[in-house]
C-alpha cells in the first residue's frame, strides 16, 4: 500500500475529496496547472465549465502517464476557479478520472481571473510514486 486515505472522526466529514493522505513512496511529483489546452495549444470549451474541466483531467492524465502514474498515485489536488458555483460540474467531470473511495486530498479557491481570460478553471496536482 503507498497510500493510507484518512478522515479523523473529529472533523465534519468531507464532500468529494479526503482530509489526510498519507503518501509512501519514493518519488514525489509536482503537477503544474493544466488548463483547457488541447495539444495544438488550442483552448478548448470556451465559456463551458465542463467541457474545460475535461481537457483539464485529460492533460493532467497526460502528464500523469509521462512520469508512469495514474490518478490512483495522485495524492493531492489544487482547483483554481473563476466562479466557484460551478465546482459541480468539476467534480462531475473529476469523478470520470478520480475513483470515489481513493479521493485526494484537495483545496479549491476562486480567483478573479487565470492566466488567460478563456480559462475558466485549472489544476495542479501532486503525485507520489514508489
Amino acid at each position: 500500500m503507498t497510500h493510507r486515505y484518512l478522515n479523523p472522526p473529529t472533523i465534519a466529514h468531507p464532500t468529494g475529496y479526503t482530509h489526510v493522505v498519507e503518501a509512501i513512496g519514493s518519488r514525489t511529483f509536482y503537477i503544474a496547472g493544466q488548463v483547457a489546452l488541447d495539444a495544438s495549444g488550442n483552448i478548448v470549451g470556451k465559456g463551458d465549465m465542463a467541457a474545460q474541466a475535461r481537457q483539464v483531467f485529460e492533460n493532467l492524465h497526460a502528464a500523469l502517464q509521462a512520469i508512469g502514474a495514474g490518478y490512483n498515485e495522485v495524492v493531492k489536488l489544487t482547483y483554481f476557479v473563476v466562479d466557484m458555483a460551478q465546482m459541480p460540474a468539476v467534480r462531475e467531470v473529476r469523478d470520470q478520472f478520480v475513483q470515489a473511495e481513493q479521493l485526494p486530498a484537495s483545496t479549491a479557491v476562486e480567483v478573479r481571473r487565470l492566466a488567460r481570460e478563456e480559462f475558466l478553471l485549472e489544476v495542479e496536482a501532486v503525485a507520489v510514486l514508489n
